[in-house]
């Protein structure tokens, strides 16, 4: 578990059960009727989202069409990378900040396969992975609030090769000290995840950590 807990915004998360259910019912609706009041549905919660992070309705809608059916979590992968003592992190393109290269997982990857093709696209290095060391229910940890529900998998990985370079997908890439570290972008990694690749990098027998 981890170490603090925290509580998602409690609109916010009946704002995304909301948005579930609504674009259930869009899928099965037999008649209009129904399909009129699940848009409805839909549109209420796109509003309130809007209104709890800050975001507009028409960034967020995009992620949203042509998603219908029963929704799941989204799945974020994360590959610590460490070099010397220090772990390598991507400025990432949005916002400029920093973070462990990753992103969501694509159809057709495995968690470990989606670590090993992120690492390569954004930094040019091969890696391995060797631990999976979190499963993260992302609403638990001290994120910015997010519309989306989001489960972050952490792994340990191994370089096995390739020069570091940045991908076109990211700013810069380059490792860190874990007391030097610099900006880290909110939205993908804390300084606890960080510090988690580190103690399972010195304790392999540590447990995995979930929630």
């Amino acid at each position: 578990m981890p170490k603090r807990a925290v509580r998602e915004n409690a609109w916010l998360g009946r704002a995304k059960r909301i948005m579930a259910l609504a674009q259930t019912g869009l899928t099965y609706a037999q008649s209009d009727y129904e399909r009129d009041r699940y848009r409805e549905l839909e549109e209420i919660s796109l509003k309130m989202m809007a209104d709890l992070t800050g975001s507009p309705v028409e960034r967020i809608r995009p992620f949203f069409e042509g998603n219908r059916g029963y929704q799941t979590p989204k799945v974020d992968v994360r590959a610590g990378v460490i070099r010397d003592g220090k772990i390598l992190l991507v400025r990432e393109k949005a916002d400029g900040r920093w973070a462990p290269p990753g992103g969501f997982a694509d159809i057709g990857y495995s968690p470990a396969r989606t670590a090993v093709k992120e690492t390569r696209e954004e930094t040019g290095l091969k890696v391995e992975p060797v631990r999976l060391i979190a499963v993260l229910d992302k609403a638990l940890h001290p994120h910015p609030p997010s519309p989306f529900h989001i489960y972050k998998l952490l792994f340990l990985c191994r370089e096995r090769g390739g020069r570091l370079a940045k991908g076109w997908e990211v700013m810069d890439a380059a490792f860190f000290d874990r007391k030097k570290l610099p900006p880290l972008s909110k939205e993908r990694i804390t300084r606890h995840q960080i510090g988690l690749f580190f103690e399972f990098l010195a304790r392999p027998t540590m447990e995995t950590v979930f929630d």
